[in-house]
């Protein structure tokens, strides 16, 4: 596996140095964020957070009902607030309250560049469309009223799609027809002739615009023990955030007393009805009494009476007692057994305990639903598991009324066979007498439940009359005085901190993407091999930037190459110097060439051979045109080392060797002796060898002719080598295939350190 060395610490000095050498980035970054962010902080208004309290009554918190006593438990007016702010913040409250304050229709000003304002509740145009249409409308239109100072007007309509109307030189008010029926667009009373006027309406359905309200409204239980809800709005226009919030409480105060006055209108029609029928029974058992006396000659009963014996008087105020309460659950269950009354209250009260807390509960679970039904829709469901128990338990109510009543039959049995064995003992009272007491006892019993259902009826009036809103005001809608959210300096700040992050960001993952490097410091942390300099890109043209004069940064450069190669070859023998790369195109060519020609300006004789025979380019790279190669000396024995040689002006050490004509077997010849004799020969004559060979990462010639090589310098290409290729020279380098190898980096760009006292390249 190749082994990265990698930096032990940060170099924040090369980073700081690599940032500023981008400043323009920076600088681009900058303008283009800070510009941006100007034109959204242009069109940013302060918004402010409304917020209203209300306080859910508890059961028995209205005094007035609480004295009713059983009459509370009709009322139902225990409260959950859990449901309830599923009921203040429906679907139901929000498309009233959009109806009643018509904001479905947004009012949006233009007052400056990039700079609109929300109007409300004064806005100097308006729109308008047929009531039914509002119920119906599927897509919002967008209007847009341009009144210029004259007072003339252009329209344009929209909707989610396509333009609808658009038209100049209007006098408003003027009604428009499109797809969802006539709109008229007309000036208000709020209108200034003479101000030109720019604004857009947004006009929605009545059920959008409650789902934006639903959007814009959190609703809240402000504290875990206590039935509070809040409501929180947050807005530019604090008139229509005060406006949404009071309208929501006021609405779900309506509901919840129209229900509580539904119910007692239904009871009190329910005791209407019923005293209406005792009425004519009591007049009907008058009239009997009045002809049994008649027909029977009976003056004065109780004086008839004086007779009977204390028991008597007991057993027939028993038996009054058991007709009364048998007659009472028969009404009950008349009632409750009556399809039409299957969803109402069970006005009556009985003297059974058990059965009247169970009346109450039903009861209970029926206000409980009204109340829910008033804003729920049917498939909620809350409301389903409300129908079942309440299905359930009118089932179980009614079995106990039906129990009940057939009990109380028994005992009224029970308490005429006492009563007739009681008359049968008392042989001597008259039979008159006996029918007459039956029917006072019928017309005293009707009596009692005509007084009762009176005092019902008394009390539902007062429960009508007394029907107060379930949610008490804590807090009516008040807006914070700060405005919420970040402040447009303090935006601009942020942005402009994060515009100088962008550049650095881009510029490291653009380094983590890459797969080149282009500093010398990257090539450092690639590899472990000793990097002899770096050779800057030549803004020259020519092959050589190294002769006698020659006083560029690129000649500089290739003679402190020179002299670090001198250490590295730190003995006599040691002379011959190979350059490779891994592909075509890194420059060794040009980097043998120039080294050579810098070694002989020392008045160091040098000899460059071209070496790489499959691709040979030395002739033409240096624009030579020699008579015979190295290719022809070693496949022949007639070609001389005179023939071979070649000079270029002005560097008189230096030889040149090209590699001349392609041969058919470049491997064979690299490996044949007489290239062994060749170069010993030369180490005889020349002090410096230098062999511009094959590429070692196409072709295995270097490692072929590695046998009498001194050193190896490795040409690396900054932005074109890649680092794959960095991998391939870091395993020659750590397993030794290739003798004493350094890389030298080409083509990296100018620093001022290079130029430093020699101006310009030449």
């Amino acid at each position: 596996m190749t082994r990265r060395r990698k930096s032990d610490f940060i170099d924040i000095k090369s980073i700081i140095a690599e940032y500023r050498s981008k400043w323009y980035w920076f600088a681009i970054s900058a303008i283009l964020v800070c510009g941006l962010t100007y034109l959204y902080v242009r069109t940013l208004n302060p918004k402010y957070q409304l917020h209203a309290q209300v306080l859910v009554e508890r059961e028995g918190s209205n005094p007035a009902i609480a004295a009713l006593g059983s009459l509370g438990d009709i009322a139902g007016l225990k409260s959950d607030v859990d449901d309830e702010i599923h009921v203040i913040t429906s679907h139901s409250v929000y498309r009233d309250v959009a109806k009643k304050l018509g904001i479905n229709k947004k009012h949006n000003i233009k007052t400056a560049f990039l700079k609109t304002k929300l109007a409300y509740p004064d806005f100097p145009v308006d729109a308008s469309m047929p009531e039914e249409i509002m119920d119906t409308l599927s897509s919002a239109l967008r209007i847009g009223v341009d009144i210029d100072k004259a007072g003339k007007a252009s329209v344009t309509v929209r909707d989610a799609k396509n333009k609808l109307v658009s038209e100049d030189n209007l006098t408003l008010p003027k009604t428009f027809e499109t797809p969802y029926g006539p709109l008229t667009v007309f000036t208000t009373k709020y209108f200034k002739p003479g101000k030109a006027v720019d604004t857009s309406i947004t006009f929605k359905g009545y059920d959008e615009a409650a789902e934006d309200l639903g959007a814009e409204v959190a609703g809240y239980i402000a504290a875990k023990k206590a039935n509070v809800i809040g409501l929180d709005i947050t807005t530019e226009n604090k008139n229509y955030g005060r406006d949404i919030l009071d309208g929501i409480i006021e609405q779900y105060n309506r509901l919840c007393i129209e229900d509580k006055n539904l119910q007692g209108t239904k009871t009190a029609q329910f005791i209407d009805d019923r005293l209406g029928i005792l009425m004519q029974d009591l007049d009907e058992n008058e009239s009997l009494i009045q002809a049994y006396k008649q027909n029977r000659g009976i003056v004065d009963v109780e004086v008839e009476a004086k007779y009977q014996t204390t028991r008597r008087g007991k057993v027939d105020e028993g038996l009054t007692e058991a007709e009364t309460e048998a007659e009472i659950l028969k009404i009950t269950y008349d009632f409750m057994n009556s399809p039409e009354n299957k969803s109402a209250l069970i006005p009556t009260t009985v003297e059974n305990k058990a059965l009247q807390e169970a009346i109450n509960g039903y009861n209970e679970l029926l206000l409980k639903r009204m109340e829910l039904s008033a804003s729920a829709k049917g498939e909620n469901p809350v409301l389903k598991r409300l129908d079942q128990q309440i299905d359930a338990m009118h089932k179980n109510v009614l079995g106990s009324v039906k129990r009940a009543y057939d009990n109380s039959a028994v005992a009224v049995s029970e308490m005429r066979r006492k009563m007739n064995a009681t008359q049968g003992k008392l042989g001597q009272i008259p039979v008159q007498e006996r029918e007459f007491r039956n029917l006072e006892r019928q017309q005293r019993v009707k009596q009692e439940i005509y007084v009762y259902l009176l005092e019902r009826r008394e009390e539902t009036a007062m429960m009508l009359a007394n029907a107060l809103p379930k949610a008490k005001i804590v807090d009516n809608a008040f807006a914070y005085s700060k405005p919420v959210g970040m402040g447009k300096m303090t935006i601009m700040v942020m942005m402009l901190i994060l515009a100088m992050c962008i550049p650095p960001c881009i510029l490291y993952v653009r380094k983590l993407t890459r797969t080149k490097f282009s500093t010398r410091e990257e090539v450092e942390n690639l590899t472990d091999a000793p990097i002899l300099g770096e050779i800057s890109h030549s803004k020259s043209g020519h092959s050589l930037v190294v002769g006698q004069g020659f006083r560029s940064s690129a000649a500089e450069l290739f003679a402190l190459l020179r002299t670090k190669i001198g250490f590295m070859l730190n003995s006599k023998d040691k002379k011959v110097i190979a350059i490779t790369s891994s592909r075509p195109g890194e420059g060794k060519s040009f980097v043998a060439s120039n080294l050579a020609a810098s070694l002989s300006l020392l008045n160091k004789k040098v000899l460059l051979v071209g070496l790489d025979l499959r691709k040979p380019r030395l002739a033409e790279y240096l624009d030579l045109n020699p008579r015979m190669g190295l290719s022809q000396y070693l496949s022949s024995s007639d070609v001389t080392l005179q023939s071979m040689e070649c000079k270029l002006n002005g560097l008189p050490d230096m030889t040149i060797i090209t590699a001349g004509p392609v041969p058919p077997n470049p491997g064979e010849l690299l490996a044949s002796r007489k290239l062994d004799e060749f170069i010993e020969q030369m180490r005889g004559e020349y002090d410096y060898i230098i062999l511009d060979s094959a590429p070692a990462g196409k072709v295995s010639d270097p490692f072929v002719t590695n046998r009498f090589v001194d050193l190896t310098v490795y040409v690396v290409k900054a932005d074109f080598t890649t680092r794959s290729e960095i991998d391939f020279l870091n395993e020659l380098h750590e397993e030794g295939k290739i003798n004493n190898l350094a890389v030298v980096i080409n083509g990296t760009r100018n620093r001022e350190s290079y130029t430093y006292g020699y101006g310009e390249d030449k």
